[in-house]
């Protein structure tokens, strides 16, 4: 990566080795001349910024004279001036940052220092960038910059006849204007005629400007020692050299800026978009976009189709749920459950060894109500909604982003993308490369890279298996504390107490399980994010694309196991290798498995989604809002003392709080794996998608609020889609088919009532003369002879007992037939019936996503014609300029030449 060189006021040593996150040498950086911190021979070497008083403008963007724009702040505090002088460690880092300081001067940048006005300590560097450092830097970074207007026109919309309710939820056009689109082409210097510059101090926008600011910050060096070259703000800034570095917001966020120019993005932002009042309002995309940069306008656009397509997934759920509970009081077997006559009368067995004791069928009542609300048949009808409604999710939201690529400019963006300094630092083993033929540096060869991968992947390896560690506790803890819940909570002769009424001891477990298990996920989250950025940094992926990227399966795949293993354990484990009373198996050859109610998990599932869902949100809210909040107050309250001073714009944006080096990473993050519990187990709770909706409605304006207010303005960055994210939700959506159709085959009871009420309660099997539900309780739990029990302590722990017999929820013969406890002939209906749903379910999904995948592409024809056409315009403008300068230029040639003919013919001619 070429870079400008400038010889600094400093002796230097040129070193070849590799670096790190500004550790390691740059031999690839073109022997860029940098400071030789160490071999400095007086403190006059160095170039240092002018300081200048504040000018009493609170509001004002520019420099004291004015006229230069502010790009970047850098923050530090004065080592003269701190309480606690520890002279030999401050001295090496004021020198570093004098060298840093420097360079950058060397570098074309101009800088001006102004000391807080609430703490003398600080010290806040403003940068401004020049027109030609812009100019150069624009060219290196390859940025697309406006050629002319744009005067393609746009086509008129299908809703255009309902503008009268569209322009309700639209942001009001006087108040944040439209923005002009123009046909933009990569920077040239040498063609800057081309380009369309009314304004050298408005071509480059604020967002662009940083842009260019932070890529010359990240590579400057400051240090030359030992043969180990130092480099970049990130690294000053961990290091404790700086204490900041960011980019200024334009204005405060409640009110105006007093300085006319200013155009008060940020106020508007908020009035428009981060506001409480504007949450019924669409998004203002081009405006986030310009001003925070395509990352985030990006990711506040995926956010905002996901929920508007989560508004049609609600509305089946709800109608699925409310069919459920109007349909409750026709639930058949549950009437039978909660009958003294019938489920009162049946005694079902004990569920663990010795100590547990017979319980009456009546005291799941409550629990079977609940669960014939979702387990009913417009659990089935939504499951399959489901499937095809996230097909037609990611098939739209990809027409989205094409149209986003082509009004946002980023269509081209991976041939501009920059390698990252800790990439090129590394470069030091030269190879060929296979289409120029050319040398090029890499960082590590072939085999090291195999090395760097195999150890990172160990490395993930051991968490998940560190993670399933945690389940297996889990589920531990589940069988040995569901005894104590069975003796506590289920005695026979008290059936009509309250608490034993509501709560089971399945449900008593699962409760608490489940809050430990989401204690667990949140404390590994915390320990996995560090040491996923540790492995991430090691692999040394080339672009920040490529790091996100990376760092992004990594940490989806640890949070699928961290936040979907207890799911998984309970739809499709728990309950399923329990043998019989007379034979049960155990866990780890000490604990009896669980068995689940005798109306499935199914319920016990949907607890465990809700806990789960329900905590993580005001978890995150709990970070995402309180916690920069009290940070923000508590930073005001300790820094302004006595009377209140008008501070400056950098001293204001200085008090928020970082965003972060991995920026919205976490809220990608968070909303995918709520897109996961939409999806993936939707069949156990209908009522997902409602929750996940009313909770982005309320993110959306939160994650505003919050870049708006609470923090520092970010580093403005590009970005083409949504990355790694995109193949992920692909494979959610893939993989929840057969997630749900399992869910409804074996967690539910769905197929076995089917199998019931079609085969087995008519003749042959049956004595009803029509089909009917009455009698499946009965004929779903099988009967064990209590002189059969058998205990690893004693031969028959339940010998004497007045019960003689006892249920078990199972489909097998009873005691005194030829084979007995062997599975009947209805377990074997039931099972074909299972296998052949879960086929059939899949491949009618998946039929459909199939068609509906083809029939959509991925780019509209529309924005396909639009991208040609602008490309077309674009070469023909470029062609013609550049043909015009050739003209214009043969014309002065020729001109010349014949003025010259002209001169011989007319010199007279010598002797």
């Amino acid at each position: 990566m070429p870079m400008m060189t400038r010889d600094v006021l400093l002796e230097m040593e040129l070193e070849e080795d590799d670096e790190e996150d500004g550790d390691i040498a740059l031999e690839n950086l073109e022997q860029t001349n940098v400071s030789g911190f160490g071999s400095l021979k007086s403190q006059q070497d160095f170039r240092t910024p002018e300081f200048e008083e504040f000018n009493g403008k609170p509001d004002s963007l520019y420099f004291n004279d004015g006229q230069r724009r502010i790009d970047f702040v850098l923050v530090y505090e004065d080592e003269s001036r701190k309480e606690t002088n520890k002279k030999g460690s401050n001295e090496k880092q004021r020198r570093k940052r004098q060298a840093y300081e420097s360079n950058l001067i060397c570098d074309g940048l101009q800088l001006e220092a102004t000391r807080s006005l609430v703490d003398d300590k600080l010290v806040f560097v403003k940068v401004h960038a020049p027109w030609e450092v812009l100019c150069t830097y624009a060219e290196i970074m390859h940025i697309k910059l406006p050629l002319k207007p744009n005067d393609l026109k746009t086509r008129s919309s299908a809703f255009d006849n309902f503008n009268w309710f569209t322009k309700l939820l639209q942001v009001d056009e006087s108040i944040i204007k439209p923005e002009q689109e123009f046909f933009t082409a990569p920077f040239e210097k040498n063609r800057m005629n081309d380009f369309y510059i009314q304004d050298r101090d408005t071509f480059f926008n604020p967002a662009t400007r940083s842009r260019i600011v932070y890529f010359i910050l990240s590579r400057i060096m400051y240090q030359v020692r030992d043969n180990v070259k130092k480099f970049g703000i990130n690294k000053l800034v961990n290091s404790g050299i700086y204490k900041a570095a960011f980019p200024l917001h334009d204005c405060n966020f409640s009110t105006p800026s007093e300085d006319l120019s200013c155009p008060n993005e940020r106020y508007l932002l908020y009035r428009e978009w981060a506001h409480p009042r504007s949450i019924y309002k669409k998004q203002p995309l081009d405006l986030i976009r310009k001003y925070y940069g395509e990352k985030i306008g990006i990711y506040f656009a995926w956010l905002g189709y996901y929920t508007q397509m989560l508004l049609l997934a609600a509305i089946v759920g709800v109608a699925c749920f409310l069919y459920g509970y109007f349909t409750e009081d026709n639930c058949t077997w549950s009437k039978e459950v909660c009958d003294p006559n019938i489920g009162g009368q049946i005694i079902m067995c004990p569920q663990c060894d010795n100590e547990c004791p017979f319980w009456s069928l009546n005291v799941t009542c409550e629990s079977s109500k609940k669960l014939c609300i979702f387990d009913s048949f417009g659990t089935l009808v939504f499951a399959v909604f489901m499937g095809v409604w996230v097909t037609l999710f990611l098939e739209f939201w990809k027409r989205r982003q094409a149209e986003l690529e082509y009004e946002w400019d980023t269509v081209e963006l991976q041939q501009e993308e920059q390698a990252r300094p800790e990439y090129e630092a590394r470069c030091t083993h030269v190879v060929i490369n296979e289409i120029t033929q050319e040398e090029e540096r890499v960082p590590f060869t072939t085999w090291g890279k195999c090395i760097r991968v195999t150890l990172c992947a160990s490395a993930v390896f051991f968490w998940i298996l560190l993670i399933i560690a945690s389940v297996i506790g889990i589920i531990v803890y589940r069988l040995s504390v569901f005894v104590i819940f069975s003796v506590n909570l289920r005695k026979i002769s008290n059936g009509t107490d309250p608490i034993q009424k509501y709560v089971t001891p399945q449900m008593a477990t699962s409760i608490t399980a489940s809050l430990i298990s989401f204690i667990i996920i949140m404390i590994l989250n915390t320990i996995y994010e560090k040491v996923a950025i540790m492995i991430t940094n090691f692999e040394l992926p080339r672009t920040q694309t490529d790091y996100e990227n990376s760092l992004t399966m990594k940490m989806f795949l640890f949070q699928f196991v961290n936040y979907y293993s207890s799911c998984f354990y309970i739809a499709f484990f728990k309950g399923k290798f329990v043998g019989y009373p007379g034979d049960p198996v155990y866990w780890l050859g000490k604990y009896r498995n669980e068995e689940c109610d005798p109306g499935g998990c199914l319920l016990e599932l949907t607890t465990q989604l809700i806990i789960i869902m329900g905590g993580k949100a005001i978890w995150n809210n709990i970070q995402e809002v309180l916690l920069p909040w009290v940070m923000n107050v508590f930073g005001r309250c300790r820094t302004v003392s006595g009377a209140e001073k008008r501070t400056p714009r950098w001293e204001q944006d200085y008090h928020l709080q970082p965003m972060g080096k991995l920026g919205l990473f976490y809220e990608y993050l968070e909303m995918i794996i709520q897109f996961g519990f939409v999806t993936l187990f939707v069949a156990s709770f209908p009522l997902a998608p409602l929750l996940a909706l009313v909770n982005n409605i309320l993110e959306i304006r939160v994650d505003a609020w919050k870049l708006t207010t609470q923090y520092r303005r970010m580093v403005p960055e590009k970005a083409q889609d949504i990355g790694a994210w995109q193949p992920i939700m692909q494979g959610i959506a893939i993989l929840a088919v057969v997630t749900n159709a399992m869910i409804i085959a074996f967690t539910s009871d769905m197929i076995p009532r089917l199998v019931y009420y079609w085969s087995f309660s008519i003749p042959p099997y049956g004595d009803h003369p029509d089909y009917s539900m009455e009698g499946y309780i009965n004929i779903s739990l099988s009967i064990f002879n209590t002189a059969d029990f058998k205990s690893r302590v004693k031969e028959n722990p339940y010998a004497g007992s007045k019960y003689d017999t006892c249920r078990y929820r199972d489909f097998r013969y009873p005691p005194g037939h030829p084979q007995e406890y062997k599975h009947n002939i209805y377990y074997w209906h039931v099972i074909a019936a299972k296998l052949a749903f879960i086929i059939v379910m899949e491949h009618i999904i998946y039929s459909v996503k199939f068609f509906i995948s083809y029939t959509i592409p991925d780019v509209s024809k529309s924005t396909k014609s639009k991208i040609k056409r602008e490309k077309y315009l674009t070469q023909k403008l470029l062609h013609e300029n550049h043909l015009k300068d050739m003209t214009k230029n043969i014309g002065v040639i020729a001109e010349k030449m014949i003025g010259a003919v002209v001169d011989n013919n007319l010199r007279p001619k010598s002797d």
